[in-house]
């Protein structure tokens, strides 16, 4: 059996399909008008563990996605049709889910006859954590036919963060992304919906995907091969232990704790 024909998150048989990422995240054609969302999507083999095991991922995923604040019309289209009958199906348990601790509701008024509700909360950011990776080991496979087996670091990059610290280094991040996918292709069928770049790598053979969902929600997945020691870095070092770090990032400063 060749790799390629394992499924992309284990060495057993992959003897189903899984989509990368959940199919459930494009919205159907007849909630956005008859415009076509679902072509060319990506898929990897898997074995029937994990095709099974990720199942009702798929739906908190999507919950947790559509709507937020900073997505294109379509993903606000797939909230309103799609997501929302998911929502009044599972009776809130869905959104339950998604948003663990809700701090308030806000009526918002689009026009003289449609109000959106805003959801204010903390999300299941580890919940969350597991899923992107999966959907970076499957975008590895799917990328360079190739099972990544090695350590994935995901940042969620469209949430609010309250603490400054929290918030400037997502803010350098997202600048230093930015900067090293400064013309690099993007890669995807249904773009407005769901596209990924990816870095070259560094000279400790490091990289890091960017994926984009409804336009404006991003996600950054830095990428450790097995085998690659991790280098030593001081900055992080002085994050990770509590001290006060300034990064620079071109003429850009960022204090960090």
């Amino acid at each position: 059996m060749t790799m390629n024909s394992c499924c992309y998150m284990c060495d057993l048989p992959g003897t189903t399909v899984e989509h990368v990422p959940p199919r459930s995240i494009f919205p159907e054609s007849k909630d956005v008008g008859g415009q076509d969302y679902r072509k060319n999507l990506i898929t990897v083999l898997s074995c029937p563990a994990h095709n099974n095991q990720k199942s009702h991922d798929d739906e908190f995923l999507m919950v947790s996605l559509a709507g937020i604040i900073g997505n294109n019309s379509i993903g606000y289209q797939h909230k309103f049709t799609k997501v929302d009958r998911a929502i009044r199906r599972s009776a809130n348990t869905l959104l339950n889910k998604a948003v663990t601790k809700k701090q308030k509701v806000t009526k918002i008024r689009l026009d003289n006859n449609r109000f959106i509700d805003v959801i204010s909360g903390t999300p299941d950011v580890t919940r969350l954590l597991q899923c992107f990776d999966r959907i970076v080991r499957g975008l590895h496979q799917h990328h360079f036919s190739q099972q990544l087996k090695g350590e994935v670091q995901v940042l969620l990059g469209y949430l609010f963060y309250s603490d400054p610290s929290s918030k400037n280094f997502t803010q350098f991040v997202a600048d230093k992304v930015v900067l090293e996918l400064d013309g690099k292709p993007r890669f995807g069928e249904n773009q407005e919906v769901f596209y990924y770049q990816i870095t070259d790598p560094d000279q400790y053979n490091l990289f890091l995907f960017r994926l984009c969902f409804y336009g404006g929600l991003n996600i950054y997945a830095a990428v450790l091969p097995e085998g690659v020691k991790r280098p030593f870095d001081l900055g992080s070092e002085l994050i990770n232990l509590g001290v006060k770090t300034i990064i620079t990032l071109g003429e850009k400063s960022y204090e960090i704790n």
